[in-house]
């Protein structure tokens, strides 16, 4: 076969596929990068959800310390990797952050919104955030869908495998057969909510049940699930409640 024969061009019989996806990515936002309590912290952070956080691919956004000199980014994504997270690109980066980026290996991600802009810094607990979080599809099997700044609101079934997390609540008006993350920063008033409950796993501010500790009598129930002294209390809800 020629080498620009229509067959080759088009794919036939290569020993790969090459398509366009859409993943999930946390964004790590430097703010203060030569903290020496920045790994320290971030851990401690993750470790309210590590079900959701563990081999996640990490985005860091460098747009608030762009125009400072490049931190060692190979020695920074080595941390991250020892607490199994996934260093994958940069973004918002100056040239000399390119360059640092590319030693270390990393894709070069587009810019985001607000890029110069750094965020004011988390408070501990925070109650509230913004607006929810909409998603009206169903969330297969190894998908992950993340409300990083409110609630998350799903109209449609939650598939075995399937990840749902939110900074707030999570509302789920369908199934649940797979993970549901709510309060992900901390948030220890953050509630669960779900017509089905079939659940592998439930989370709030990291305290988490896995299935087999679930009353199997809640299956197939409509609940609420709520944090109380330090263990998840899961509650069925009446129709019309």
């Amino acid at each position: 076969m020629q080498a620009d024969s229509p067959a080759v061009r088009n794919g036939a019989g290569l020993p790969f596929q090459l398509r366009g996806s859409v993943h999930t990515l946390v964004t790590l936002r430097l703010v203060e990068p030569e903290d020496p309590q920045l790994v320290p912290r971030l851990i401690e952070k993750i470790a309210f959800a590590p079900d959701f956080y563990r081999d996640a691919p990490v985005v860091i956004d460098v747009g608030p310390v762009a125009a400072r000199p490049p931190i060692d980014l190979e020695a920074f994504c080595s941390a991250l990797r020892a607490h199994r997270l996934v260093p994958v690109g940069v973004q918002n980066a100056s040239p000399a952050w390119l360059e640092a980026a590319r030693r270390a290996g990393l894709a070069i991600f587009p810019e985001g919104r607000d890029a110069a802009t750094p965020r004011p810094r988390p408070q501990p607990a925070p109650v509230r955030r913004g607006a929810a979080m909409l998603v009206d599809r169903p969330v297969r099997g190894g998908e992950q869908v993340v409300a990083t700044d409110g609630d998350l609101v799903v109209t449609a079934p939650v598939g075995h495998g399937a990840e749902v997390a939110a900074v707030g609540h999570v509302h789920i008006y369908g199934p649940l057969r797979g993970r549901a993350f709510a309060g992900i920063e901390g948030d220890a008033s953050a509630m669960i909510f779900c017509e089905r409950l079939h659940a592998e796993l439930l989370s709030i501010a990291g305290v988490y049940v896995v299935a087999e500790e679930i009353d199997p009598d809640l299956a197939g129930r409509r609940v609420a699930v709520r944090l109380a002294d330090g263990r998840l209390v899961i509650e069925p809800l009446e129709r019309g409640s």
